[in-house]
């Protein structure tokens, strides 16, 4: 279990955990609003896209651009800067005995996944947000 629950009145998309059920399938349910993590290497945004603008699953805010993508051979979507300073919430999450810090949507809090840095990627931030592709919708 996360760190921080999911939920709470200071996000602008508020649903009940029964709307979220039936909004969401089990898996994306686990992943969005549980903060689960997809197995790596199967998810169906792994690999980087040409085009495109990714998309929170749960609620359509738009997050992260396919131009900012890149292939960081971790088994999920990594991304180098989100679509801009707004779109996320970052906390803390100490879950599983080390310190992390989880990404979510900033519009419905939905757990996406995990922001590193120092890794040492040629990317313009030296960061990756590694995202759980079920989180995702890619928008053309």
């Amino acid at each position: 279990m996360n760190a921080h629950p999911i939920g709470g009145s200071q996000y602008p998309v508020q649903l009940s955990d029964s709307e979220w059920r039936e909004r969401l399938s089990p898996a994306e349910y686990q992943v969005l609003r549980e903060a689960g993590t997809e197995r790596p290497f199967t998810g169906e945004y792994e690999e980087v896209r040409p085009a495109g603008t990714y998309a929170c699953r749960a609620c359509g805010a738009e997050l992260f651009r396919a131009s900012e993508q890149f292939d960081a051979h971790c088994g999920w979507p990594a991304f180098w800067a989100p679509q801009g300073s707004d779109v996320l919430e970052v906390l803390e999450d100490v879950s599983l005995g080390m310190r992390r810090v989880e990404v979510r949507c900033a519009n419905c809090g939905s757990h996406l996944g995990h922001v590193f840095e120092g890794e040492g990627f040629p990317t313009p931030t030296d960061q990756r947000y590694c995202i759980n592709s079920i989180s995702l919708v890619l928008q053309d």
